[in-house]
C-alpha cells in the first residue's frame, strides 16, 4: 500500500472511530438531567401560593412502588407510553394521595425556621417543555402571618428511578416585598429569599457552565465551529456570531415574542450540528487533492470570502434556534419569564465562558498540528467533521421521528 492510501485508510478509521463514539453516547444530549420549575407568589399575608411543573414520567416512577405493582404506576407509565394527555393527568389525579406526598416530601416551605402547611389547590394538569410531558400542580402554603421571609427547600429528583443523573429546580418568585429567581441544585439544596446578589449570580452563570458542559449537542456544535476554521479570526467570528444570535432569541423569548414547539427547536439543533459540520467536508471534497492548502493557510490576508461569510450567516441561523433551546432550560417560554430576564443573562454569561474556554484549548492545539503535520490535520479535523455530522444527521433523524 502507498503511503498516500496508508494515509487515507488511516483517515477513513480515525473518523468512523469518532463516529462509533459518538454514537454511543445519549441520542439525546440533556436526557440524564431533569428540571423542575416553581412559581411562588404570595397572594395574602402568610399565604405561599406554589406552582410546580415536574417531568412526568419521572414523577409517576418516583411516586409509585414499581416493585410491587402499584397501580399509580402501570397506569401512570400506560398514559405515558400511549403520549395521552387526559390519561396521565387521570392517572395522577386518581393517586394524588400518594403524588402530593411525595412532592411535599422533597418540597417544602418555611417561614423564618417554622415550616407551612401545604394543601394541594386543584388537579394534575399535563403540559409540555422540551417535548416531553410535565405535571403542573398548585400547593397552596399556610406559613405564620408575621413572616419577613421565606426558605425553600428541594431535593426532587434523583430518586429510586434510577437514570437521573442530577436535577435542578428553577424558581421565579414574588415574596416579602422582592422579586427575582434563583437555581437549586445537589449543591444547593435550598434559598432564602434574603439571598444576595452574589449568591444569585454564581447560581446561575453555574447553571449556565454546567448546561454547556453537559450539553452534547452544543459541544459538538462548538467542535464543528473549531474544525472547520482556520484562523483565530474565523473561530473567533464564528462564536462571537452564534453568541449575538442565541442572544436575540433569549431575549425575544423573555419578552413572550418568540414560541416554537421543541419538537421544531430540538430536531433543527440537531441539523444544524451536522449541516456546520459537513460544511468543513464540502470545503475538502471541493478542494480534493490540494486539500492540506486548508490546513497550512492562517497567516495570509484577514478577510473573509464570500463562503466565509455565507457560513457566517448559516451560523447565525442556526444560532437562534440555539437560543430557543437554552431559553427552554430555564423555562423561557411565556410573557411573564421576563422576571428571568436578568438570570438568564447571567446564565448566558456561564456559556459563553465555557464556550470560550473550550475554544482557548482546542483550537491551538489543532493549529499546532495543522502547522507542523498538515496531513495529520486534516485527517484530524476530517475525522473530528464526520463523526459531528453523522451524530448531528442520527439525532435528527431520531428527533423527528420522535424516537
Amino acid at each position: 500500500m502507498s503511503p498516500a492510501a496508508r494515509r487515507r485508510a488511516c483517515a477513513v478509521i480515525a473518523a468512523a472511530a469518532v463516529a462509533v463514539l459518538l454514537s454511543a453516547l445519549p441520542a439525546f444530549a440533556h436526557g440524564l438531567s431533569s428540571t423542575v420549575y416553581v412559581d411562588l407568589t404570595s397572594p395574602a399575608t402568610g399565604h405561599v401560593r406554589t406552582e410546580l411543573e415536574l417531568e412526568y414520567d419521572l414523577l409517576v416512577v418516583s411516586a409509585a412502588d414499581a416493585e410491587k405493582d402499584d397501580p399509580l404506576f402501570q397506569t401512570g407509565n400506560a398514559a405515558f407510553e400511549d403520549h395521552d394527555t387526559a390519561k396521565q393527568a387521570a392517572a395522577l389525579n386518581a393517586h394524588a394521595r400518594t403524588v402530593v406526598a411525595y412532592v411535599t416530601q422533597r418540597f417544602g416551605v418555611t417561614a423564618e425556621g417554622r415550616a407551612c402547611a401545604p394543601a394541594q389547590e386543584g388537579g394534575f394538569r399535563i403540559g409540555q417543555r422540551e417535548g416531553v410531558p410535565y405535571a403542573l400542580m398548585v400547593l397552596d402554603y399556610r406559613c405564620p402571618e408575621s413572616a419577613e421571609s421565606h426558605e425553600v427547600r428541594a431535593r426532587l429528583f434523583p430518586d429510586s428511578e434510577g437514570y437521573v443523573r442530577d436535577s435542578k429546580t428553577i424558581v421565579t418568585y414574588d415574596l416579602d416585598l422582592r422579586t427575582g429567581s434563583t437555581a437549586i441544585d445537589a449543591q444547593h439544596r435550598s434559598f432564602s429569599t434574603q439571598q444576595s446578589f452574589l449568591e444569585r449570580f454564581w447560581q446561575f452563570f453555574r447553571l449556565g457552565a454546567e448546561h454547556l458542559l453537559t450539553g452534547l449537542d452544543h459541544i459538538l456544535f462548538l467542535l464543528a465551529l473549531i474544525a472547520g476554521s482556520r484562523r483565530l479570526r474565523e473561530i473567533v467570528l464564528a462564536a462571537t456570531t452564534f453568541t449575538l444570535a442565541h442572544s436575540v432569541t433569549f431575549i425575544l423569548a423573555a419578552l413572550g415574542l418568540v414560541q416554537l414547539p421543541a419538537s421544531f427547536v430540538e430536531p433543527v439543533i440537531a441539523l444544524s450540528i451536522a449541516v456546520v459540520a459537513a460544511w468543513h467536508l464540502w470545503r475538502l471534497w471541493r478542494r480534493r487533492s490540494h486539500a492540506t492548502d486548508l490546513e497550512t493557510t492562517g497567516h495570509g490576508h484577514l478577510s473573509l470570502d464570500r463562503a466565509g461569510w455565507t457560513r457566517l450567516a448559516v451560523v447565525f441561523c442556526f444560532g437562534l434556534v440555539h437560543g430557543l433551546g437554552f431559553a427552554s432550560a430555564l423555562g423561557i417560554n411565556q410573557a411573564w419569564s421576563w422576571t428571568l430576564l436578568w438570570s438568564l443573562l447571567v446564565f448566558n454569561v456561564g456559556i459563553e465562558v465555557v464556550q470560550l474556554s473550550i475554544i482557548a484549548v482546542v483550537f491551538p492545539l489543532l493549529a499546532l498540528l495543522r502547522h507542523r503535520r498538515p496531513l495529520a490535520g486534516l485527517g484530524t479535523t476530517g475525522a473530528i467533521a464526520t463523526g459531528v455530522s453523522v451524530m448531528g444527521l442520527v439525532w435528527f433523524v431520531e428527533r423527528v421521528a420522535g424516537i
